[in-house]
C-alpha cells in the first residue's frame, strides 16, 4: 500500500496578530508627568506573527490564518509576512474598516512590559482557521473554550503545540487545563504555570502539568527552562544562554518555534530545549519578536564561534557551507523602505 503523501504545510497557526512598537535603553518604566527619552526603538508584526516568522526562518513551510486591518499597521505586517518572511496567508483575510491591534513594548531591567490597544477581529479566529490544512505540527494559543479547528488538527494526526496568554482578569481559571487534552505539548512560563496550576514552584507546576499533557515545558526567563516528555520518559533542565538583553518581546514565541522545529527534527529532550534557549538567546538582542527571529545563518555563525560541546548536535543539521543570511526588516515602519505600500 502506497505511503500517503507528505502534508505541503509543515506548521499552521492561527491566532490574534498585533503591530508591535519597542521602546529599548529604558532604566526603569515612566513616572506619571515624566517623559522619558529611550535609547532605541523598533516595530515589526507581533503576536501570533512572532512563532510564524521564527519557524518560517528555520526552514518549516509556515501556513497563517490571522485578521489584518487594511490601516498602515495591517498593510505593512502583511507585506512583511508574505514577501520578506514567505509565510503563506492564503487562510488569513484583510478587513476594511478594522484597526489593527497595537501594542508598546518597554523593555527594560532585561524583561519587558506592555500595553495593547485592540477591538475584537470581525470574524472570530475560529473561523478564520476553518477546517485547518494537513500539517505536521500545529500551534494554537489556548483558552478556556479552545476552538474546534484545534481539536480538528489533532484528530487529524497534527502534534498540537499550545501556548496561552496573560489572564488579564488573574483568575487563572484551572479549567483551562481541560483543554489541553488535544494538545502534544504546553509552553507557558513559570508564573503561568504556577498560577494556573495553583502550585509555589515551577517543579511542581510542571509536575501537575505532567499528568494533563504528553510534553510540558515551563519557561524562566533567566533561569532557564524544565521539561517532562512523557512520550519517552525523559526529564530535562537546561540553564539559558547568558547573553545581553536588549529586548525581551517575543522571546518566548521565538523559544517555541525552536522547540516545535527541534521536535520536528525528532532530537532528544535536552538537545530540543538547549535549541529553543539558542534561538531566543539570539533573539533578545536584536529588536522586536518576529523580526529578531534567527535564522540558520545566525544559528551557524553563534555555533562556529562558541562551538559548545553541549550543542555539538547541530552538527549534523547546519550545512556545510552556511546557508545565505536572513533579511532584517528595517526596525521602524516603513523607514528606508516603500515596498509595503
Amino acid at each position: 500500500m502506497p505511503a500517503e503523501p507528505a502534508p505541503d504545510v509543515d506548521v499552521f497557526l492561527s491566532g490574534l496578530l498585533f503591530f508591535d512598537l519597542v521602546f529599548t535603553g529604558l532604566e526603569q518604566p515612566p513616572s506619571p508627568g515624566t517623559e522619558v527619552w529611550t535609547g532605541g526603538m523598533g516595530s515589526g508584526p507581533g503576536g501570533i506573527a512572532n512563532f510564524a516568522v521564527a519557524l518560517s526562518r528555520l526552514g518549516l513551510r509556515t501556513s497563517l490564518a490571522a485578521a489584518f486591518g487594511t490601516d498602515v499597521y495591517g498593510r505593512y505586517c502583511w507585506d512583511v509576512l508574505a514577501r520578506q518572511e514567505h509565510i503563506d496567508l492564503s487562510r488569513s483575510r484583510r478587513f476594511p474598516e478594522w484597526h489593527s491591534p497595537v501594542t508598546v513594548s518597554l523593555a527594560y531591567a532585561g524583561d519587558r512590559a506592555m500595553v495593547t490597544h485592540g477591538h475584537p477581529p470581525p470574524v472570530p479566529v475560529a473561523e478564520l482557521a476553518g477546517s485547518p490544512p494537513p500539517s505536521r505540527a500545529t500551534v494554537a494559543h489556548i483558552g478556556l473554550d479552545t476552538a474546534d479547528w484545534v481539536h480538528t488538527a489533532h484528530q487529524a494526526g497534527s502534534l498540537v503545540f499550545a501556548d496561552v496568554g496573560w489572564d488579564p482578569s488573574e483568575a487563572w481559571s484551572p479549567a483551562l487545563l481541560e483543554q489541553l487534552a488535544c494538545c502534544h505539548a504546553f509552553l507557558p512560563n513559570d508564573v503561568e504555570a504556577m498560577r494556573y496550576t495553583r502550585t509555589d514552584t515551577p517543579e511542581a507546576a510542571l509536575s501537575r502539568l505532567a499528568e494533563l499533557v504528553p510534553i510540558a515545558v515551563i519557561t524562566r526567563g533567566g533561569a532557564g527552562v524544565l521539561a517532562v516528555d512523557g512520550t519517552t520518559g525523559e526529564t530535562a533542565a537546561v540553564p539559558a544562554l547568558p547573553v545581553d538583553v536588549l529586548d525581551a518581546t517575543g522571546a518566548g514565541d521565538v523559544f517555541g518555534a525552536g522547540f516545535v522545529a527541534a521536535t520536528l527534527t525528532g532530537w532528544p529532550l535536552a538537545e530540543r530545549l538547549r535549541f529553543a534557549c539558542l534561538t531566543a538567546s539570539l533573539s533578545v538582542q536584536h529588536f522586536g519578536g518576529a523580526l529578531a527571529a534567527p535564522g540558520w545563518h545566525e544559528i551557524a555563525e553563534w555555533h562556529t564561534r562558541t562551538r559548545r560541546p553541549d550543542y555539538a548536535f547541530l552538527d549534523e543539521v547546519l550545512p556545510a557551507e552556511t546557508v545565505a543570511g536572513i533579511r532584517r526588516g528595517p526596525v521602524t515602519l516603513g523607514f528606508g523602505d516603500d515596498s509595503w505600500r
